[in-house]
């Protein structure tokens, strides 16, 4: 392979023999650079060198159109003196190919890890398609940082809610969380990280007294959809979430052991839930249809995908237009805690993992409070009830 000392008029006059598809021209004053000229006319730069396991390789420094020699030979010491030093140049690019986009992590790695265990996944997978891959989507994982996560809930906030930006930012601190566990190249801390979650001042806090309670069920037995009575009433009896009552099926029911098996909950896991003398009663009424379900939509036999409109029309004819189907949940821990039963029940009952979850459910009522706060006064016997003054029969005279 013939030698040259490259210089900037050298470069330019290099020519590929007739007949050969290449040529390569060693530079004779820096180690292991050389020119490689096609028949096309294209030069370019490479760096020929020994790797840790003996093996020749060569690294491509640049266009000869793109970078002058002086650089060349700069870039070419610096890459001679990381090799010296144990640092493959040539693993370093490596490693930038395989860092992928954001768009490519989320479709080929996270969207498909999550689809086999998280029921809310689709809400994972609009939150991405709108808000975030418009944005980073074609930004390779390593480019997105810190600044950016800041600068994108700042803006998000300014159409948002307080509890939809914190969903977007734990979504966030979830999906870098499990890129960085599962070593994807190019993500070494989550930018998520660090970033408190906004304050959420808009929670609505709705419980039904045991005579809204009455009044609900009154209209409910009138409801032109038949199963309305049965699986609202359920709802109010268990606090079980709305998906859990309609998915019920009759071999999930062990009358012998008074238990009700939920298969899927919100958490992914199945949970067992004591049958109540009053929802044995309950199941007991249940018209039964022939097929497996429970609370079957009689048209289909198949369960309910929605109940919306009889639900609104039995809640405005009670007089209820405020009480969502989540509330007789809240309610159910709300009539829990009003008996006297403790928030450890409580948060068995409801399938809570945590316990903060359970207090903001957990709300006495005011009659409950003040009975309790009374009872005080009761124990000490009035003791402290202050002396009733003696009138005078005669009048103090004001000087």
């Amino acid at each position: 392979m013939p030698v040259l000392d490259l210089t900037q008029q050298s470069v330019k006059t290099a020519l590929c023999p007739l007949g050969v598809k290449k040529i390569v021209y060693f530079d004779s004053s820096c180690k292991g650079l050389f020119l490689e000229v096609r028949e096309s006319g294209g030069r370019t730069y490479y760096l020929r060198f020994t790797d840790q396991r003996g093996k020749v390789r060569q690294l491509k420094l640049g266009d000869e159109r793109d970078i002058t020699l002086a650089q060349v030979r700069q870039l070419a010491h610096k890459n001679r003196n990381q090799i010296a030093l144990g640092n493959d140049p040539m693993e370093a690019k490596s490693v930038l190919k395989q860092i992928p986009t954001l768009s490519e992590f989320i479709h080929k790695q996270y969207l498909p890890f999550v689809q086999g265990y998280k029921k809310s996944w689709k809400c994972d997978r609009g939150l991405l398609k709108n808000h975030i891959e418009p944005v980073w989507g074609k930004l390779y994982l390593d480019q997105i940082t810190k600044a950016d996560v800041i600068g994108l809930m700042a803006k998000h906030r300014t159409t948002h809610a307080p509890g939809s930006c914190n969903r977007l930012l734990i979504l966030l601190r979830y999906l870098f969380s499990l890129a960085n566990k599962w070593d994807v190249p190019g993500v070494q801390k989550n930018p998520a990280t660090g970033i408190p979650l906004m304050k959420e001042d808009n929670f609505k806090e709705r419980y039904l007294s045991t005579q809204e309670a009455q009044k609900l069920y009154e209209v409910l037995r009138s409801s032109e959809n038949p199963m309305l009575q049965y699986f609202v009433s359920m709802l109010i009896l268990t606090g079980a979430r709305k998906r859990e009552v309609l998915d019920a099926r009759w071999q999930d029911f062990d009358f012998e052991r008074r238990t009700w098996r939920i298969h899927t909950t919100k958490s992914g896991k199945p949970r067992f839930v004591p049958m109540s003398d009053g929802l044995i009663n309950l199941l007991e009424s249940v018209p039964r249809y022939d097929c497996e379900w429970v609370f079957p939509n009689p048209k289909t036999l198949k369960p309910f995908v929605s109940f919306f409109t009889s639900w609104n029309t039995a809640r405005r004819l009670a007089g209820l237009e405020d009480v969502r189907i989540h509330d007789l949940r809240h309610s159910y821990a709300s009539f829990l805690v009003n008996a006297g039963r403790s928030l450890y029940e409580v948060q068995r009952l409801l399938g809570h993992t945590q316990i903060k979850t359970t207090q903001r459910y957990a709300h006495l009522s005011h009659d409950t409070l003040l009975d309790a706060t009374n009872s005080v006064n009761t124990a000490l016997e009035g003791m402290f009830m202050p002396m009733v003054p003696t009138v005078s029969a005669s009048p103090v005279q004001l000087v």
